[in-house]
């Protein structure tokens, strides 16, 4: 098969390189997948240069354990293990995985994936791991959202905040997205009852106070983000430069034994059961996914430069073609 492989860290154009590698093999409890489409995320950014350098602990020290980045995907079972129950050949399926989804195939535990939304296409569903989940468990989990609250999703454009506005509306909330210009009819036409232009407007500046903000950003003060906040409101951190998002989640845990309000720190963790939650909220046509720019398995250096850049507006997908040589 055909994968994107890398064996040092560096710049995307320096060492990926697609080759033929073998097919992986089939484990009792693993499912084999044709890939149709993966998903790029900041992840696999991190994981490919090797910086922060934080990221070489689990990654590799002096270079990379795997060689196959990507982490979302979205395809066929071609196979199943001898104790798969859930999955048989054919099934459309989608789902987050450690790694390896830039490739024609890759075996995976059953315990990943979920069946693929009906309404979707494989690239829509390649884009709902990760950003999807990272806003489901942000909101409902460490932000506890109810649905008479005022939430502000700061990054509203993102990956993440795409999604994010979404879930908030169809949990009731009164929600409000910031973004850059470019990006405020998109962010309007998802569902946001109302948009900030940061270039414009400066929202922890203004006379409005939100139960909940999602910070996916991470270039804001906890002093400023705290001022937006009402009295017993949630800030729920996640994102950002590493240095930065260091410093404020060691500020929040210093910081909030001691005030009203609460600083949560957010890390997604996948779980088969969000994926079928997000498969049934996008079902009822609560949510869709928002993908930017596609691409195909050979372009994937120039889909990694790409979001590295920092201004996709929703997803990067990449497109899998079969090799039928």
């Amino acid at each position: 098969m055909k994968a994107m492989v890398y064996h040092e860290y560096g710049a995307p154009d320096d060492v990926l390189g697609l080759q033929d590698i073998d097919k992986p093999v089939v484990h009792d409890e693993g499912v084999l997948v044709r890939v149709e489409a993966a998903a790029v995320d900041p992840g696999s950014w991190h994981y490919l240069i090797g910086t922060p350098y934080i990221v070489r602990t689990t990654a590799g020290l002096f270079k990379p354990r795997r060689k196959i980045l990507g982490r979302a995907v979205a395809g066929r079972v071609e196979a199943v293990g001898n104790d798969v129950t859930e999955f048989e050949p054919g099934d459309e399926v989608f789902g987050e995985i450690i790694g390896g989804a830039f490739a024609e195939y890759v075996s995976v535990s059953e315990d990943v994936l979920a069946l693929k939304p009906t309404n979707l296409t494989f690239e829509q569903a390649a884009a709902v791991p990760l950003g999807a989940i990272t806003a489901l468990q942000g909101l409902r989990d460490k932000g506890q959202i109810q649905p008479d609250h005022k939430v502000l999703i700061n990054g509203a454009s993102g990956g993440v905040g795409t999604f994010a506005v979404q879930i908030a509306k169809s949990d009731g909330a009164d929600v409000t997205g910031v973004c850059s210009t470019r990006n405020v009819d998109m962010v309007l036409s998802i569902g946001a009852d109302h948009v900030i232009d940061y270039t414009q407007e400066d929202f922890t500046q203004g006379g409005q106070r939100y139960d909940l903000i999602l910070d996916l950003v991470g270039s804001r003060s906890m002093s400023d983000l705290r001022r937006a906040l009402t009295p017993k409101g949630t800030l729920v951190l996640s994102s950002g430069p590493p240095s930065p998002v260091i410093r404020r989640l060691i500020t929040a845990l210093v910081v909030s034994p001691f005030v009203s309000q609460k600083m949560v720190p957010l890390a997604e963790k996948p779980t088969k059961k969000d994926l079928v939650v997000l498969k049934e909220l996008i079902e009822a046509g609560k949510v869709t996914p928002v993908i930017d720019r596609r691409y195909e398995l050979s372009e994937v250096p120039q889909a990694l430069r790409y979001l590295g850049e920092g201004h996709a507006q929703g997803k990067v997908v990449i497109t899998v073609e079969q090799n039928t040589n």
